[in-house]
């Protein structure tokens, strides 16, 4: 069987009219409609409204609207579109750069000082303990020589606990707490007002040993590093007053230095 024993389709008859039927099915078109009259009429009719409609509208000897130039249009897109994808690149480009800058300010930021991070776990700590009524140490301050010795076996140093009667504080006792580096020692010291002061100490490999203060509401802090132990001491927001409970127990822990006054 040849391509023009084939039967011919609706749609080859529409593009016999339309003029568009490929070559090679031309032969098969046109005896196809010399054997089958029905179909040569029907395709009669529909080249005379094509006619019709063409010189009606006389739309041929016009140049196509540029809106229905689909070339035009195909190769606009396409420059449109090269247009965007530089565009969309460009964008991702400095999204990067801008991306990589705020990542690498976020994941580098200032690195917080020694005295930053103990007063920062001091207080934290004072302020979670000095509230507390039946539970604010849990070695009570009547067994000083077994919590001193327990403490210092935990810190792996000999630590040295303030005695601050003299100024009119009394020792309520102490507790082991997580450190910035391990375990730290926590004591809390009680006036007859009911004021509270407590001494947070830990292992320190900062180099500092100057005397920092830490101001804030309600309470405030100082802090000093001493061969290789950080203290802080915590308590109302008076600074005289808080001076005088750092200057007794500094001279207690140290008796080799006199401390130089607090700096914030």
């Amino acid at each position: 069987m040849t391509d023009r024993d084939l039967p011919v389709t609706p749609d080859e008859l529409h593009a016999y009219v339309d003029g568009v039927l490929p070559s090679d099915r031309l032969g098969a078109v046109e005896a196809w409609l010399a054997a089958h009259p029905d179909d040569a009429a029907r395709v009669a009719e529909w080249r005379t409204q094509a006619n019709a409609i063409r010189a009606h509208y006389d739309t041929a000897a016009e140049p196509l609207p540029e809106r229905f130039d689909l070339e035009r249009l195909t190769r606009k897109g396409r420059a449109w579109r090269g247009i965007a994808a530089a565009a969309v690149v460009m964008a991702f480009g400095i999204g990067g750069i801008i991306g990589w800058m705020a990542h690498s300010a976020s994941a580098a930021p200032n690195k917080p000082t020694n005295f930053e991070i103990f007063s920062a776990e001091a207080l934290d700590a004072h302020k979670l303990y000095v509230v507390e009524v039946r539970h604010p140490v849990e070695v009570s301050g009547d067994e000083r020589t077994h919590l001193v010795q327990w403490l210092s076996k935990r810190l792996d140093n000999e630590l040295r606990v303030p005695d601050l009667e003299a100024g009119g504080l009394k020792l309520v006792g102490g507790r082991l707490l997580p450190g910035p580096s391990g375990a730290s020692a926590f004591f809390m010291y009680e006036a007859a007002s009911g004021e509270r002061f407590t001494i947070y100490c830990a292992a320190s490999s900062s180099p500092e040993s100057g005397m920092r203060y830490r101001e804030g509401e309600p309470f405030s802090s100082f802090y000093w590093v001493d061969q290789g132990l950080g203290y802080v001491v915590s308590g109302p927001n008076d600074r005289k007053r808080l001076w005088a409970v750092v200057k007794a127990a500094y001279d207690q822990i140290d008796r080799t230095r006199t401390p130089q006054g607090g700096k914030s």
